[in-house]
């Protein structure tokens, strides 16, 4: 069972114990405030905006070129922006924390 916590703009906390797929689908299956996925998970929209808590950057990896020229658009980007549909879920990510920023 993989553990996955949205943290969501207004403070509150969500934990998904069985989470599959990418964050993004995650986070829709659990209507986690804030994340839309109106691309349906294809990296074109950036409504998925999620900022990686700091500790778990080196484990889901940078963003890749494309996504950084959506965040280029969006707010409250920083250095630990990712589009969470281009975050797959593994074991390697076991108690992953993202937090949803202001939109």
């Amino acid at each position: 069972m993989i553990k996955v916590t949205y943290i969501e703009s207004d403070g509150n906390t969500v934990v998904v114990e069985d989470a599959e797929g990418t964050v993004m689908e995650c986070a829709l299956d659990n209507d986690i405030e804030g994340i839309d996925g109106s691309c349906g998970g294809v990296c074109s929209c950036a409504t998925c905006h999620v900022h990686v808590a700091a500790e778990w950057l080196d484990k889901v990896g940078k963003a890749s070129e494309d996504e950084r020229d959506l965040l280029a658009f969006e707010d409250n980007v920083n250095e630990r922006s990712r589009l969470c549909c281009q975050i797959e879920i593994t074991d390697a990510i076991d108690g992953l924390v993202v937090e949803v920023p202001e939109s």
